[in-house]
Formats: C-alpha cells, sequence, structure tokens
C-alpha cells in the first residue's frame, strides 16, 4: 500500500515513519495511558492505497480523538497531529501570511479584496522583526483537539478555502488590531492569550486587523415595558 506525499509522489506506508511522528507528537503526555504504537496500528487500518500524507494526518487525529473516553491526553495528541499538518501547509513567518492576506485576488471578480486592514498592514510591515521574532509557535500545540478544530472551522482566516493562519497569527494579527501602534501592549497581549490567561470574545478575534474591525459584542437589555412603548423606548435608550 502507498500514500501520496505533498509533492505528489507515491511511496510506501511505513510503519515505522507514523510511529517515530507520533511518538515526538506525544512527548509530555501520560505514557501509561497514550500508546502511540497502538494508535499507528489503529490509523493504518483505516488507510487505503494512494492516500494523501494530509489524509493521513487526518486518520490519525481523528483516531486520537476517539480515544479520549481513555484518557484526555489523546485530545492533546489529536490537537497536536493537526497543529503540525497545519504548519506543513502554512508559511512560517507571520508578515508572509499578512502579505498574503492584504494582496488577496478574489477569483471570481479578479479585484483585489485584501483581508487585512492597510493601516494594520503598514503597522505590522513596519515592525516585522520584532513582530516575526517574538511569534513562538509551540504554542500552537498547547490547544486540545476540540479548542483546535473549533478555531480552524470558524476563526482563523481563509485563502480560497484553505486555512492561512496558525492560532499564532491570527493571535498576533488581534492584538496588533486592537493595539495598532503600540507595540509593547500589542506583544504583552499576544503573549497574555497565546499563554492561555484570558482571550477576547469571538467578535474581536473574527474582525481584528481586518477592513472592517467590527470587534463589539452582543449584550442583553431588559424591557422597560411589555409593551410598544416599552419596546421603542428601550430601542431608543439603545440609540442615544
Amino acid at each position: 500500500m502507498q500514500v501520496v506525499n505533498r509533492k505528489g509522489e507515491r511511496e510506501d506506508v511505513r510503519f515505522d515513519a507514523i510511529l517515530d511522528k507520533l511518538r515526538r507528537l506525544a512527548e509530555g503526555l501520560d505514557p501509561n495511558w497514550v500508546d502511540p504504537a497502538n494508535l499507528t496500528k489503529l490509523t493504518i487500518e483505516g488507510l487505503y492505497d494512494g492516500v494523501t500524507t494530509r489524509e493521513l494526518d487526518q486518520l490519525a487525529a481523528e483516531t486520537a480523538a476517539s480515544l479520549v473516553s481513555q484518557h484526555p491526553d489523546y485530545s492533546k495528541l489529536a490537537a497536536r497531529i493537526c497543529v503540525d499538518d497545519l504548519h506543513r501547509s502554512t508559511k512560517d513567518q507571520f508578515t508572509d501570511v499578512i502579505t498574503d492576506l492584504r494582496e488577496y485576488i478574489d477569483p471570481e471578480s479578479k479585484k483585489h479584496a485584501p483581508l487585512i486592514s492597510e493601516e494594520v498592514y503598514n503597522i505590522i510591515m513596519e515592525n516585522a522583526e520584532v513582530l516575526n521574532n517574538h511569534i513562538d509557535y509551540n504554542r500552537d500545540f498547547n490547544y486540545d483537539y476540540f479548542g483546535f478544530k473549533t478555531l480552524e472551522r470558524s476563526y482563523l482566516l481563509r485563502l480560497d478555502g484553505e486555512v492561512a493562519e496558525r492560532p499564532q497569527h491570527m493571535l498576533m494579527r488581534v492584538s496588533v488590531g486592537i493595539h495598532h501602534g503600540d507595540i509593547e501592549k500589542a506583544l504583552k497581549t499576544y503573549d497574555l492569550m497565546s499563554n492561555g490567561y484570558f482571550t477576547h470574545a469571538t467578535p474581536t478575534l473574527f474582525n481584528s486587523g481586518t477592513p472592517m474591525p467590527q470587534m463589539s459584542s452582543c449584550f442583553l437589555l431588559t424591557m422597560q415595558d411589555d409593551s410598544l412603548h416599552g419596546i421603542y423606548d428601550t430601542l431608543k435608550q439603545c440609540a442615544l
């Protein structure tokens, strides 16, 4: 049985190569419960001839996630497999990713459709070395499977349907989008978010740094009275 690698070349499925990778990604997890050899065996059982290495990674991650009832560390391993795959398919430099997002051309209209605002783009480029050097991509491996898949599905920016950002790219984009030219505060915000001390609300993570940076969250108001007058008085209060 053969797999198709990222270069489009076919090669034989090697149990030891898959096992070595899973052992590397499982470092620091509970060795009494997390069994890379068994996970490799289960993964290979689900393969077919001509599967791509990306599909192999996806199968390994899904298989690891299915074992989470045995030990929660399997969720961490599943996420690490996904992150490792994402790192192989995305650019390393934060500024390279931001440039791609800024210069994006819509394939249908053939028009410039930037995903990053001009102001934020210029700030990032002016501070490229500091921002690039500050990002710690190892922190991407701190997510569990559910957390990473949530980011991948909804939060990380895409180009032509493919995820272009890594979690650390997103967090730095959000930080600069909030603090603009105050790079010291942007870096502090990035560190706090990437180390899990806090996170911003969904609208901020979605939109910070983009051409339409609408970052306010929803909020609830109690109607003044259960009547038309009460409803519209409440709306008037919001408007004012």
